[in-house]
């Protein structure tokens, strides 16, 4: 391996020493300490050095770096279905962002819960992705007779009917259970 492929804190392997961390570089040596909790300074070249982790090189990058990663940290936060915190909620309807659900108990010596009205919708939004997923999984299910699967899908019918309550919160009449 060669030295200039090496960075502060990455993972190696030694064929001898075994897995470290790289502490210090030099142009022809690199400092490392190895998990039995000794350092030693060894040439990457001459001692067959090998990356332990995973490593990426992006070649003929078109844009700056800060503005890639910037990029694909977004897209994995939004395949995630994370959201910052302020974030509005794009199928919300908008006299709801900002809003709270305070939930009262009826025993007056407990506190009354408050929820962020974004909260309370995603979590019904997930409710009904996941009966859609339930829904494509009954259908496509080799193992249940067809009289099984209507019977199922009864079943998902009547939870889209119970969550119908909840329409009022939608912005568009599509989205709508």
């Amino acid at each position: 391996m060669k030295s200039d492929a090496l960075r502060i804190g990455m993972s190696v392997k030694h064929p001898i020493y075994g897995t470290g961390t790289v502490r210090g570089l030099t142009e022809q040596t690199v400092e490392i300490r190895f998990q039995d909790g000794n350092t030693r300074t060894v040439s990457p070249e001459a001692s067959a050095l090998q990356p332990a982790e995973p490593v990426a090189s992006v070649e003929g990058l078109e844009v700056p770096l800060g503005q890639f990663i910037r990029q694909t940290a977004e897209a994995v936060v939004g395949s995630l279905g994370l959201q910052k915190p302020d974030s509005t909620v794009h199928k919300l309807g908008s006299r709801w962002n900002g809003g709270k659900m305070l939930l009262h108990p009826a025993d007056t010596t407990l506190q009354p819960k408050e929820i962020p009205i974004e909260v309370f919708f995603h979590k019904i939004v997930m409710m009904r992705n996941q009966l859609r997923v339930l829904e494509q999984k009954i259908n496509a299910h080799e193992g249940l007779s067809d009289g099984e699967k209507v019977e199922f899908q009864q079943y998902v019918t009547r939870c889209y009917g119970s969550m119908t309550t909840f329409n009022l919160l939608f912005k568009e009449k599509e989205d709508y259970f």
